[in-house]
């Protein structure tokens, strides 16, 4: 096996994904800026291991990289205008498609599609899928979590969600979906701009919580449940699979291939979905047979040493091509 110790330099877009990422073999090279914002983030405070260097563009420059991680378009730019290296050209690169497709879904080209030189990472299988990625090579590491560890107790009866931005972001995420599931059980929300929220005293924003604080209160609710439409599979819903809980789930992208039926109740019904959570809080003995089971197929599917080994395969093949 290959264990060469590359320079990876990415940018940190999405902390829990960058979490992980940043737990493998390599030296990861992270762009800080003092005043931080979307390209210059570092670490931002997060207690990642040492591997994970923050370093500015100048010395970006200096150091070199191996290899590149892209997230955004824009990135693309940046790092000529701050390195002098083209990516794919002069650097080897890939794209990570953290979304799922816009606008017209079945026609949605990817702006890699006419490319052949940076190979295009879906998070998904349904991503890839769903986007006309061209002539861009094309693969799907799926995603890896750090394992919370079983925390689980339910002993709250209240329904769980996790979701940024609700107000702002609507029928995507499925805000209109949530005084209806209020109905069979009071929801405790968690995330960014929750606040702004205003659905009655049966839907309670908890606020955007540090992580451990997170999977804490998390763990207490009876149940997981995931409105979203039409995102991408989102990391707290493996998360709280990792921590135990059962899963009540809008069957939208991914969710029907992540949550399988031995760990909740996943349907576009939104009468099923209602009737799951009433029956997950009458019957505590289920809710956690169901958590167990989540939580054994997220280790088996959605683990962290999967999610690197299959990061360390991709880096070795574009680096040694």
């Amino acid at each position: 096996m290959n264990e060469k110790r590359l320079r990876v330099l990415v940018w940190h877009v999405h902390g829990s994904w960058t979490g992980a990422f940043v737990r493998g073999r390599h030296e990861y090279l992270l762009p800080k800026l003092p005043a931080g914002g979307p390209w210059g983030l570092g670490r931002a405070g997060r207690h990642w291991p040492g591997q994970a260097r923050e370093l500015t563009p100048d010395e970006l420059r200096e150091a070199g990289a191996d290899v590149v991680v892209l997230q955004r378009r824009e990135e693309i730019d940046l790092l000529r205008r701050w390195t002098g290296l083209r990516a794919g050209r002069d650097v080897p690169a890939v794209f990570v498609e953290h979304n799922t497709p816009a606008g017209d879904v079945p026609r949605t080209r990817h702006f890699l599609g006419g490319h052949d030189h940076i190979t295009l990472v879906h998070v998904t299988h349904f991503n890839r899928l769903m986007w006309d990625s061209g002539k861009a090579p094309t693969t799907v590491i799926e995603h890896g979590v750090v394992d919370p560890g079983e925390r689980y107790t339910g002993e709250e009866p209240r329904a769980a969600v996790v979701v940024n931005e609700p107000v702002r972001r609507g029928r995507a995420v499925g805000t209109d979906l949530l005084p209806a599931f209020a109905e069979a059980a009071p929801l405790d929300v968690f995330g960014m701009g929750v606040g702004k929220l205003a659905l009655g005293e049966r839907v309670r924003p908890r606020g955007d919580l540090p992580h451990p604080d997170l999977h804490t209160a998390l763990g207490r609710c009876r149940l997981y449940l995931h409105t979203p439409r039409w995102t991408s599979l989102g990391l707290s819903l493996i998360e709280a699979m990792h921590l135990g809980m059962p899963v009540v789930a809008v069957a939208g992208t991914e969710v029907s291939r992540a949550v399988p039926r031995e760990a909740g109740f996943v349907s576009a019904d939104v009468a099923e979905l209602t009737r799951g959570i009433r029956e997950l809080m009458a019957e505590p003995e289920l809710a956690h047979r169901m958590g167990k089971y989540a939580r054994e197929f997220a280790l088996a599917h959605y683990g962290l040493d999967a999610f690197l080994r299959n990061w360390d395969d991709l880096l070795d093949r574009v680096t040694a091509g």
